[in-house]
């Protein structure tokens, strides 16, 4: 079996293509025109455009390629009418209805498209079983008894995936203090970080680069020396989970070391993932991380 391996940004695609090559998967990796994946194995490449999506599946099965799957982060491009070919023509108008209910409602599309085309759509936990980790206690910190908040933050998702929106919450005693929103996880870790790593830089480029990473780097050694200094986050922790019937093999959620480096600027005392549910880039580095801080990593069963 041939696999098109569709890459994004973000480190996620390059771990799915290691893995993959070493259980001996034959891969083709995708790339969309303008969104370079950090992929830097020495396979075949293949760019290709939205609006030339109906041929860039033909070319596929033509490769011979019998499954897909979609790996890292990809914006909307800008589509030029004017560069659509013929045989993308039929698929644009079920794109467009499909983004007026929302990425979940693209995804779903876009799935269906693959599939048409003779295409399996599989997921990067397919290719990299190994990025979901077994359920349970992953740290040395004793997991505490969070049952309420697990309850609240469940139902927070389940009222978030109505709406399409977000698959992580922060949570505390039992309520749920904030909700992920188009931003992303990071985005809603950093509005709950210490004041330090918040204040703002109007520098760019290189300078500004060296500034956030002097300011994270503070904000790590202070919540390391003054462990009784309260952060914002304390007494919180991030549950990341599926949006209820999210598309697993196209979107399913994934932390990282990055994610656990900002949990613990955040303050927060853990971290709690839906097991089979979300993946975990590099799982030793996230325990070595939370451990080091005293927090918590729980994939609830």
């Amino acid at each position: 079996m041939k696999v098109a391996l569709i890459a994004g940004t973000g480190g996620l695609p390059p771990v799915v293509a290691q893995a993959a090559r070493q259980d001996g998967w034959d891969l083709v990796l995708c790339e969309m025109l303008g969104f370079p994946s950090d992929v830097d194995d020495a396979l075949p490449r293949l760019q290709f455009r939205i609006e030339t999506l109906g041929t860039f599946l033909a070319t596929l099965v033509e490769d011979g390629v019998t499954h897909v799957c979609m790996a890292g982060a990809v914006q909307r491009p800008a589509v030029d009418p004017g560069m659509i070919d013929e045989a993308t023509v039929p698929i644009v108008p079920r794109l467009m209805a499909a983004m007026a209910k929302g990425d979940d409602g693209t995804l779903r599309e876009i799935v269906k498209v693959f599939e048409e085309a003779g295409l399996t759509v599989m997921g990067a936990h397919e290719l990299a079983p190994g990025l979901l980790p077994p359920a349970g206690g992953m740290t040395q910190t004793p997991i505490p008894d969070i049952e309420l908040d697990v309850k609240a933050a469940e139902a927070a998702l389940a009222d978030m995936g109505r709406a399409d929106m977000g698959q992580a919450v922060l949570v505390r005693a039992g309520q749920v203090i904030a909700r992920e929103d188009a931003r992303g996880t990071a985005a809603l870790l950093a509005d709950h970080s210490s004041e330090l790593v918040e204040s703002p830089t109007h520098a760019s480029g290189v300078l500004a680069q060296l500034m956030d990473a002097i300011r994270h780097t503070l904000a790590w050694i202070s919540s390391t020396l003054n462990p009784l200094d309260p952060l914002p986050g304390a007494g919180a922790f991030l549950y990341k989970a599926p949006k209820p019937n999210q598309i697993l093999q196209a979107d399913m959620p994934v932390i990282g070391p990055d994610t656990a480096m900002q949990a613990a600027e955040a303050g927060l005392d853990g971290i709690v993932i839906a097991h089979g549910g979300v993946m975990v880039l590099d799982l030793d580095q996230v325990v070595n991380i939370l451990d080091g801080q005293g927090m918590f990593l729980w994939v609830q069963p």
